[in-house]
């Protein structure tokens, strides 16, 4: 039995999971300064031990595999939670497909990760709910009854409350408006799709999807409390120094933009640049 264990043991620290950690500067170097390195390594880690399609997936095409993960890390989320990894059979190219998916809960907090809102609300209406909005409301009129027969889906909505109290756009959906959606999602009638598994999931991954169109995003409201603080600190200099110790201003001063960094010369750029790190009698798709 203690060859068994460690036998698996050996297999859990070869694969793909020796590429997250031959790789484990890059993910460090993508992650969002309030995310834990070690902490997202880990994670991704016992993702992995805990789906086992997943990690046979991974194994099978590496590059793939951490195409997602890159991903997921350069948002900030947490793999199989608020990111998921998704993974389909390509009979034709005789290999498998993963696509990386972010939750509706990782959309959520997105959303808040900007620092505008103080709340986002998304909520399935069933055909049995009182559900009332006319353009004249700040907010929807949703009645539901928890505990009875709701009866089938048949529109979602998400609205954000921003930090001053004001309601941001709300985003009401129709069942059609939906399933428009799900149409052209890739591979949304596989048995094991997103929309076939988690349909509720991702109606409200929709909905709120949308509502980051009226919310800001977090380059958006960064670049604003960037420009207020230096209209705010230019104000104080000018009354606590004299006029006549001012120094001229310059007509065009600069705008503090938030733009996106370039990406790292020496890290993988491609789905050819990953098969290189999976450790030789690995597995992995080469």
């Amino acid at each position: 039995m203690s060859q068994t264990v460690r036998g698996e043991v050996a297999r859990q620290e070869s694969g793909p999971a020796a590429v997250i950690t031959q790789y484990a500067n890059w993910f460090a170097s993508i992650l969002p300064s309030h995310v834990d390195k070690r902490g997202f390594i880990a994670l991704a880690k016992a993702h992995l031990r805990k789906n086992s399609k997943l990690a046979a997936a991974a194994e099978r095409n590496p590059s793939g595999y951490m195409m997602c993960l890159s991903e997921c890390a350069r948002l900030g989320l947490v793999p199989g939670d608020t990111f998921h990894i998704l993974h389909f059979e390509n009979r034709r190219a005789e290999t498998v497909d993963l696509v990386g998916v972010v939750d509706y809960t990782g959309e959520i907090e997105l959303i808040y990760r900007a620092g505008a809102v103080s709340a986002v609300k998304a909520e399935i209406v069933y055909e049995r709910d009182f559900f009332r909005f006319t353009p004249d409301m700040d907010r929807p009129d949703h009645q539901p009854d928890w505990w009875g027969e709701r009866g089938e889906m048949a529109g979602v909505y998400a609205y954000a409350v921003m930090k001053d109290g004001a309601t941001s756009r709300v985003v009401v959906m129709s069942r059609d408006e939906v399933m428009k959606v799900k149409a052209v999602s890739k591979r949304s009638s596989a048995p094991d799709s997103p929309w076939q598994q988690w349909e509720d999931r991702m109606w409200l991954k929709t909905a709120v999807h949308q509502l980051k169109k009226w919310v800001p995003t977090s380059a958006e409201y960064v670049r604003e409390t960037l420009r207020a603080a230096a209209e705010a600190d230019a104000t104080r200099n000018r009354h606590r120094t004299p006029p006549s110790q001012q120094e001229p201003q310059p007509e065009d001063p600069v705008d503090a933009e938030i733009v996106e960094e370039p990406a790292d010369a020496g890290a993988p750029q491609g789905a050819d640049d990953w098969p290189e790190a999976v450790p030789p009698g690995s597995g992995g798709a080469a």
